[in-house]
């Protein structure tokens, strides 16, 4: 299985790719720079790209949930922007779910360390 890219199988290194704004289609709205990607190792794609929740400063404070973009909602990526096609992300319900995600990142995150 190909996987099509938006950049249509142009190289780029990860520091240009982080410092482009990424911008969603459906409202207009800039939902901040690239942090971080999801990578599948086994399949050697990139499954999501991280952008830090709003309540996060330079890294250091808040807790604000990272926003996490799936490949296939990328439309376009630009010389400066990366514009996606994304509803609106539903609010948490309850502390278990945010219980969950927290749990949810975690993970990622040493799973990120192998």
């Amino acid at each position: 299985m190909n996987q099509e890219t938006p950049a249509s199988g142009k190289k780029m290194k990860i520091s240009d790719f982080q410092a482009k704004d990424v911008i969603n289609i459906i409202d207009g709205r800039r939902l901040g720079q690239i942090s971080d990607l999801e990578l599948d190792l086994r399949r050697g794609v990139i499954d999501a790209i991280i952008v830090p929740g709003y309540t996060r400063f330079l890294g250091l404070f808040g807790g604000g949930a990272d926003l996490v973009i799936p490949w296939r909602n990328i439309v376009k990526i630009g010389s400066d922007v990366v514009l996606v096609k994304m509803e609106e992300p539903r609010p948490l319900q309850d502390a278990e779910e945010r219980e969950m995600l927290v749990l949810q990142r975690e993970d990622r995150n040493e799973r990120r360390a192998y």
